[in-house]
Parts: structure tokens; sequence; C-alpha cells
């Protein structure tokens, strides 16, 4: 078993070429080599703040647990809120981030790969 508080992990701030726009903070919740598979993140994102469109190598599921953020997909964007579940199929390009006049934060579970979209 492993348990965590998010209150006692210090918040990073992503700078790799995954995010478009920030500041974007990420605490890493738990880590997928010792889950040997899945990881757990909880992402923020200050008003504004969005990542570039990427793609995943395995699925990845978002829960919103504060603010009002945008997940999207070259075709449609949609606004998500507190309470909101979000399930990313392998391989579909898409973003996510803040509104502009909002700050947003989700739990994000998902194994490793990751790559910006061509």
């Amino acid at each position: 078993m492993i348990v965590v508080n998010s209150e006692n992990i210090a918040a990073v701030e992503t700078r790799d070429e995954i995010v478009g726009k920030g500041p974007v903070y990420r605490k890493s919740l738990i880590d997928a080599k010792d889950t040997a598979g899945f990881g757990i993140l909880l992402v923020t994102f200050g008003p504004g703040a969005r990542l570039n469109f990427h793609t995943h190598t395995s699925e990845q599921i978002l829960y919103v647990t504060e603010g009002k953020g945008i997940v999207a997909t070259p075709q449609e964007e949609q606004v998500v809120t507190p309470g909101a579940v979000i399930f990313i199929p392998p391989g579909e390009v898409h973003w996510h981030g803040a509104t502009g006049d909002s700050s947003f934060s989700h739990i994000a579970i998902q194994k490793p790969g990751i790559k910006l979209a061509q």
C-alpha cells in the first residue's frame, strides 16, 4: 500500500517542451516505478496556462480538482470544472490547461510515455 498526502509534496514548475504557456506546476504523488504501471500527478495551471498538443502511449485519466480548465483535441474544446473525469485514449492528440480567467488543477493518472504531437 502507498499512502501520500499532496500537502507534504513540493510543487515543481514544469518547463519542458510540453508546456505551451505557463506557469504549470506538478506534484508527483505516486511514481510509476513504485506501482509497476501507473503514476499519479497533481498538476496546477495558472490562469491561461496550457500544454501544447501532445499524445501518450497509454491511456490518461484526468480528474478535475479545482478551477476551470479546457481539454481539447484538434476538433473540439470542452470546458471542465471540479468533479469532471476525462478519459484520453492512447495516441489521441490533445492538450489541457486553464481558462484565461481561472487557475486549474487536475489529478493525472497515466503510464510513462508522452510526446509532442506532430
